[in-house]
């Protein structure tokens, strides 16, 4: 799987040849604000735009960006490939009353690529977000982030990875990063566009552990 992180400029700044890839990953800035109203009425098309780009690319393209429906704003994530919009993925966290709303579901999107899950924003300091879609099947974790808080974010990258058994890739503002699931920084740049080749990674183990309670009697034994 091979994933081009676009890290600054938008859609349109791809030459044909940085496009060959599986996914192309995009931050915030790429698409800016979206209003689904205006959508609607042809006044603006950057969903559109989305789409046309994945189809003349070949590839799944992940948008990060800022959703307004009459008024309530969220940050989302919008995912097209090969020409159709697959759907769009919201924050489900909202932090001290935040303007961005927190919208409803954690989505995992079937792709040629594989299995993405999407970790939109601050939703990576969640770490449910991340076990929900390890559990669901998740090949990769796909995060798309504003600015880096002073490494934060590339830390719970590295922790969620380890923890939940799923590659966790960081596209933000300025800087790009995959963690592996054992917990190792794999790729990291700052440079605009760049590439990483990710192999597929399933591993399982078993694990035990001892806890009080949990003695499931019949009821003839009552």
């Amino acid at each position: 799987m091979r994933i081009c992180f676009v890290t600054n400029g938008n859609l349109n700044d791809l030459k044909s040849g940085e496009r060959e890839a599986d996914i192309l990953l995009f931050p915030f800035h790429a698409l800016g604000e979206v209003s689904y109203e205006r959508e609607l009425k042809g006044e603006t098309n950057l969903f559109e735009d989305v789409a046309i780009l994945s189809k003349t690319a070949q590839c799944v393209v992940v948008s990060g960006c800022y959703t307004n429906a009459r008024g309530i704003r969220r940050k989302s994530a919008v995912v097209a490939e090969r020409g159709r919009i697959l759907g769009v993925s919201d924050m489900v966290n909202r932090i001290d009353g935040s303007e961005y709303r927190s919208g409803a579901g954690i989505k995992l999107f079937d792709t040629k690529a594989g299995k993405l899950g999407i970790v939109v924003a601050e939703d990576l300091y969640f770490p449910h977000v991340l076990e929900t879609l390890s559990l669901c099947g998740a090949d990769v974790a796909l995060c798309v982030f504003e600015e880096l808080n002073e490494g934060l974010e590339l830390n719970l990258t590295r922790a969620g990875a380890f923890f939940f058994g799923i590659p966790v890739c960081l596209c933000a503002y300025g800087y790009a990063e995959v963690a592996d699931p054992s917990g190792r920084l794999r790729f990291s740049s700052p440079k605009s566009p760049c590439l990483f080749d990710m192999q597929s990674e399933r591993e399982y183990h078993i694990v035990e552990t001892r806890k009080r309670g949990f003695s499931l009697k019949r009821k003839t034994e009552y």
